[in-house]
């Protein structure tokens, strides 16, 4: 299972309709569009898909959805994570993880456990889960870090902690880790726009918020790396940087499903307490959008008259 959690991952938004609810048929439409255009693995229900706003019973029903549309075409990770550690593994026992093929646990956000309280919470989720694990550091958002030492110590003593989605943007703590880790551990850049050179120090993929609506050229971007084509990754790195940064100028994940809207994938609609980008970033997206459309019409007519 190890070996599918490398390369391309997407953290999928949750298309909602104008009314709050969930929308079923865009959902559909964007998990055959990642499928279609070479992503390797769906992340459900993880930051970008608002997760904290949305119910259990919801929450599950899009798992279900998922799966059912995905069809096994491809490995589904599902985020089961938060600050209560009993209600957490009450959800082990509330939904059948049969079709999940790992979960996504971000560190324990408000509550600011330490260190100890954070491998104690990792350790209870480890000893319910019979599914791998990947940790998801991201103390931007948590203002909790789950310290190179920490993670260490529970990819070594778990066999089922297989991986860590890393977004401190602590390179420090980056090269400790991959430089300690165990031999099979999957070390995932949690940051879009430094996945190249997270990639380039031996890290072996990404869960993306930009690959929901450009999958192909971020899987391009992660695999030129993993095969170790430095300058074409690092052209491509760089030709999809200015969208990488505007989409998280006024909120993820309003920048991403501003994106989205643009290019006809699904709708923009987001739940309080996050807004809509304001009307300036909208247009910088806008512009953005269709300069990397007029990048690819220019290639595909150079491609043709080859």
């Amino acid at each position: 299972m190890n070996r599918q959690l490398i390369g391309l991952g997407v953290a999928m938004v949750t298309p909602f309709k104008a009314d709050g609810s969930i929308h079923f048929d865009e959902l559909e439409k964007l998990t055959n569009f990642l499928i279609e255009n070479g992503v390797d693995f769906l992340v459900v229900l993880g930051t970008t898909g608002e997760t904290p706003s949305i119910s259990d019973p919801e929450r599950y029903a899009i798992l279900d959805f998922v799966k059912k549309v995905n069809a096994g075409r491809v490995p589904i990770v599902a985020g089961f994570g938060g600050n209560d550690t009993a209600h957490i593994l009450r959800a082990f026992d509330d939904y059948p993880l049969d079709g999940i093929d790992a979960i996504l646990s971000v560190a324990p956000y408000y509550n600011k456990p330490n260190q100890a309280g954070l491998y104690a919470h990792y350790a209870a989720i480890a000893e319910k889960c019979d599914k791998p694990i990947i940790l998801y550091n991201v103390p931007g958002r948590t203002s909790c870090n789950i310290a190179a030492d920490t993670c260490l110590r529970l990819a070594n003593d778990f066999d089922n902690i297989v991986a860590v989605k890393e977004a401190s943007g602590n390179f420090t703590q980056f090269m400790n880790i991959l430089h300690k880790q165990p031999e099979d551990f999957i070390f995932l850049s949690g940051d879009d726009n430094i996945t190249y050179p997270m990639m380039a120090l031996g890290a072996q993929g990404v869960i993306s918020v930009i690959g929901n609506a450009y999958p192909a050229e971020m899987s391009e971007l992660v695999h030129l790396a993993l095969d170790k084509n430095w300058e074409a990754a690092r052209a491509k790195h760089y030709e999809l940087l200015n969208i990488m940064q505007l989409i998280f100028k006024d909120g993820n994940p309003a920048g991403i499903k501003a994106v989205l809207k643009l290019k006809g994938i699904c709708g923009d609609h987001i739940r309080l307490p996050l807004v809509n980008v304001n009307d300036a970033i909208f247009a910088e997206i806008e512009a953005e959008v269709k300069q990397l459309e007029n990048l690819k019409l220019n290639r595909t007519a150079e491609a043709g008259q080859d």
